[in-house]
């Protein structure tokens, strides 16, 4: 059965996507079977391991508003344990597609049961909002990794979505947990960086990941290429970061097992 974490915060521009990529695919290095599902219809996820969106006749869109079985929408990637439940801009207008239909909030739930006992991780990577795409994946996932970028508005940031969360445990998905907060873009040379850093850990020490994501040239390169950070520069500091944040978040899953 498995894991199913989605990677959201409504802020764009924290790192949400390039989180989601780059921690699957560093699952996956570690051998562990991940799928990476695109739930935002700019599709940067999939672009992120190479898959050309423009050659997808079907997307996820279709297994949440045509009930099409998903295993038939899957792609394969570069990396031998890492698959892609793609987007396409269908996946725009199901925002509106969706308030009228039945168990609206519940309908990649639904999808994602029959792929879940395929893999050990399931990473969705959100849209930068709150609306019914990101419930929906809220509803299917067992816990919310939020990228949180080092910045001044970052706890205003965060307030917004841990409320978020607790209406969906409220109301949809009382199981819901938060996995864990990830520092993205951090600067050591700057002060803000340092300050942001020291209150979330101040506020939030018990779900706070060690490990921080830093800004880092050869981690903006890699989409560009198409390829996760791992199989673009495995040596570069965004690489190794994001491998150390799988063996954390692996290494917290053993322990609460």
């Amino acid at each position: 059965m498995a894991k199913i974490i989605c990677i959201a915060n409504q802020k764009g521009g924290v790192g949400k996507t390039t989180t989601a990529v780059n921690l699957a695919a560093s699952l996956a290095a570690a051998e562990k079977q991940t799928l990476l599902v695109d739930m935002d219809p700019q599709g940067n996820a999939g672009s992120g391991v190479g898959v050309d969106k423009a050659g997808l006749e079907e997307s996820v869109y279709d297994a949440i508003i045509n009930d099409v079985d998903p295993s038939g929408l899957i792609v394969g990637t570069d990396l031998a344990h890492l698959d892609l439940l793609p987007s396409t801009t269908d996946l725009a207008g199901a925002e509106l597609e969706l308030v009228s239909m039945p168990e609206r909030e519940r309908r990649l739930k639904a999808a994602l049961a029959r792929l879940s006992q395929r893999y050990d991780y399931i990473i969705i990577d959100c849209p930068p909002s709150l609306g019914l795409l990101t419930v929906n994946a809220m509803t299917a996932a067992d816990s919310v990794l939020i990228p949180l970028q080092c910045e001044y508005y970052a706890m205003e940031g965060l307030s917004q979505i841990i409320k978020t969360i607790k209406l969906v445990q409220k109301g949809l998905n009382p199981g819901l947990a938060i996995e864990g907060i990830v520092l993205t873009m951090y600067d050591g040379r700057n002060n803000l960086s340092r300050q942001v850093s020291e209150e979330i850990r101040g506020h939030f020490a018990d779900i706070a990941f060690q490990t921080v994501i830093p800004r880092n040239v050869r981690l903006s390169e890699a989409p560009s290429h198409g390829r996760p950070v791992i199989l673009y520069d495995i040596t570069s500091r965004g690489a190794v970061s994001y491998m150390e944040l799988a063996r954390e978040l692996m290494t917290r899953e053993v322990r609460r097992g």
